[in-house]
């Protein structure tokens, strides 16, 4: 199935990058790198990247938000699976029905502008604003995942050491700063893998809420649009393989930064 289903698409994929093809016709022909080369120099394509700062920028928000509750939930507080299932949920709805949810919040005379009253900007129409509303949407829909991710590690950290420092006179910012953050530094370096890919593959809220619209187009919604609106797979699927690649790139980096070692807590 892995090869089924991913190696092989993803060898099609380079493959029809370097030809011009428009989906339909059976013939392609071959363009060499010249997909590759519209991608860089064209300021349409790769100027969207900008877009995936906004993302990018409440990624680490999201980490912040769910790094926080992770910590609270799991010591004793009370009702604490009651919202251990509050922060989740959002993360179990599906993408559409989150971005038309959404969309209707955030509409002229809606649920939002109707709690601030008053005058409220268009908060998907305005280009100066419609980035952060949509990466505010992100926010809410993931960090329930990345909540589950760093709750699942600080529950695997045996209670023994807990109980050792609370011994020694060890407050609870004592117990993160020396217990936690060491022993979650692997799925807080996952985290921040997740948070690169996350920003730069954003597609399902931009799309639904705005369609790219107001300066919301991110690389996979231009890439979409250039695949199945103006049939330029070829050009698409250059863009996909360069996504890709910056994927791979900064994750290797970001490896190399934080080596993935051994975690002690002694």
């Amino acid at each position: 199935m892995l090869i089924t289903f991913t190696y092989v698409p993803v060898g099609n994929m380079i493959w029809y990058s370097f030809h011009s093809w428009d989906g339909l016709r059976p013939a392609m022909e071959p363009v060499g790198v010249d997909n590759y080369v519209r991608v860089f120099t064209d300021e349409r394509y790769w100027r969207v990247f900008l877009v995936s700062l906004y993302y990018f920028a409440a990624s680490f928000v999201q980490i912040g938000i769910a790094l926080y509750f992770a910590v609270v939930l799991s010591f004793s507080t009370r009702f604490r699976n009651f919202f251990k299932g509050i922060l989740f949920f959002p993360y179990l709805l599906n993408g559409v029905a989150v971005g038309f949810v959404f969309l209707y919040f955030f509409q002229p005379g809606g649920t939002l502008d109707t709690i601030l009253g008053g005058h409220t900007p268009l908060w998907l129409g305005d280009p100066q604003v419609a980035n952060f509303s949509l990466a505010g949407t992100s926010v809410w829909r993931f960090t329930g995942l990345t909540f589950v991710l760093f709750l699942g590690a600080i529950q695997s950290i045996p209670g023994e050491i807990y109980e050792a420092a609370e011994i020694d006179g060890a407050n609870r910012w004592h117990q993160f700063r020396h217990i936690i953050a060491p022993g979650i530094r692997r799925i807080i370096s996952l985290s921040f893998i997740l948070a690169i890919s996350g920003s730069l593959s954003a597609f399902e809220i931009p799309f639904i809420m705005t369609g790219g619209a107001n300066g919301t187009t991110t690389f996979v919604v231009q890439a979409y649009q250039t695949a199945f609106q103006f049939r330029k797979i070829g050009l698409a699927s250059a863009m996909a393989v360069v996504l890709l690649a910056i994927v791979l790139l900064v994750t290797w980096i970001q490896r190399r930064l934080v080596p993935d070692e051994e975690v002690t807590l002694s």
